[in-house]
């Protein structure tokens, strides 16, 4: 039954997941959600200043100079998180433009415009920024691939103006973009226009409503839950879990940016599901919360299994679950799917649940990785939060325990045999009798 299914995931779904994950345009996205890490980081950060005067009180030199920079220190968090879907139009037309060989200046330039082009408000005669942050991002990322595609269509048709040689090459760049400006430009006049005569609306409203059901959806732990299950099962048969990055990734944006700008308006966190919180949960020791099978190692009879957990165990506190994966193994080994692929995504998921329920605080920060325990701390720094990172470790290493001593048993007697054949290699029947002689 094992080996039918994994003959259809090669067969099947492996090839579709590679397509996936080199396909242009979603690389693209994946690599401009990526970096975006630096600027949410930033404006967690910046984000959890204006509360510090509340938990150390206001009758002290850090409080009043938070006090009084209000504006300075808020700065960032606007800077970073409210302009988020301008830097994720730049980086998309960039990655895009880059697989292209396009001239990388003119993608970005043009993407910019097209998007502030689109997304611009105009509110009681003052510029309103609302849909340059989480609000306009689907938008942006949409933007960001028509205007690189156009781009690559009208140098395709030789839609340029071409100068003489010996121009500099910046100055012909530039008048080849002319005819290009003006189509794009064009484009989402009329994409504009047809907006607000037919909707009106913006588009990134009308996107941000046609996909409310699929981002929605992952305030849901049940959906989340059966998200981890799909990537636990893909990364059981060599898969990595980067293929869903495309969808998931600005998921996750979109609601840490809105986590971060109800904390500061003083408003309830609406979302559980961010960056910080899957790493910190589901990534909890590495897919598949193997932590579980690295204990097991560690107190197992067999000494191969002891010098793969004693290897196991400092990488998989920093999320790096590799050596155990491969070393078990865990990864195509059918005695481990269970743990693995059910485990992994119950136990992964169970802290989101709590969440969910109000047991736990939800996050307003996206933390680098700092390893177990403190990674789950710094995203809401709620300290229950580290009582739910033990009973994920408790509740894994029942999980495994059962599974690994079965492995184990099949260990111990390969060991034996091993020990039995290298015997026999030493010593000749011949030897072997005369042992018995001397034997008193």
């Amino acid at each position: 039954m094992f080996a039918k299914f994994e003959a259809l995931m090669n067969k099947y779904m492996m090839p579709l997941a590679h397509k996936v994950d080199k396909q242009k345009h979603l690389s693209s996205i994946k690599a401009a959600m990526v970096a975006m890490t630096p600027f949410t980081i930033l404006g967690s950060f910046f984000a959890i200043i204006p509360a510090l005067p509340n938990m150390i009180g206001e009758n002290n030199v850090v409080s009043k100079f938070i006090l009084d920079n209000a504006e300075l220190l808020d700065l960032p968090v606007t800077l970073s998180i409210g302009f988020m879907s301008i830097y994720v139009v730049m980086c998309i037309s960039y990655n895009l433009g880059n697989h292209y060989k396009l001239y990388i200046p003119g993608c970005i330039s043009l993407a910019t415009f097209g998007f502030l082009f689109v997304a611009t408000e105009m509110v009681d005669g003052n510029l309103s920024l609302k849909n340059f942050g989480s609000k306009g991002l689907f938008c942006a990322m949409l933007v960001g691939l028509i205007t690189v595609e156009l781009y690559r269509f009208c140098k395709e048709k030789n839609l340029t103006i071409r100068m003489p040689e010996g121009v500099p090459d910046f100055v012909s760049k530039s008048f080849e973009l002319i005819p290009t400006t003006i189509i794009v430009a064009g484009t989402f006049i009329i994409i504009r226009w047809l907006s607000l005569q037919i909707f009106d609306t913006l588009p990134p409203q009308i996107l941000t409503t046609f996909l409310e059901p699929l981002v929605g959806s992952m305030d849901n732990p049940w959906s989340v839950l059966a998200l981890n299950f799909c990537i636990c099962v893909i990364f059981f048969f060599g898969i990595h879990s980067s293929v869903f990055g495309p969808i998931t990734r600005p998921i996750m944006a979109t609601f840490i940016a809105e986590n971060i700008q109800a904390m500061q308006a003083g408003q309830e966190l609406p979302h559980f599901y961010t960056a910080g919180t899957s790493s910190a949960f589901f990534g909890f020791t590495g897919c598949g919360i193997t932590i579980g099978c690295v204990v097991a190692c560690l107190l197992s009879k067999s000494s191969r299994y002891k010098k793969i957990g004693k290897i196991s165990l400092f990488p998989s506190l920093f999320g790096i679950n590799e050596p155990i994966l491969f070393g078990a193994p865990i990864i195509l080994n059918p005695i481990m799917f269970i743990p693995f692929v059910f485990g992994g995504a119950i136990i992964g998921t169970l802290p989101m649940f709590m969440m969910h329920w109000g047991l736990l605080d939800k996050p307003f920060f996206d933390p680098p990785y700092v390893g177990v325990f403190l990674e789950a701390f710094l995203t809401n720094g709620d300290w229950r939060i580290l009582i739910a990172n033990g009973l994920q470790l408790v509740l894994a290493v029942a999980l495994y325990w059962p599974f690994f001593k079965i492995m184990e048993k099949q260990e111990e007697k390969e060991e034996l045999e091993r020990l039995a054949s290298k015997k026999a290699d030493i010593f000749t029947s011949e030897d072997e009798a005369l042992l018995e002689d001397l034997d008193f």
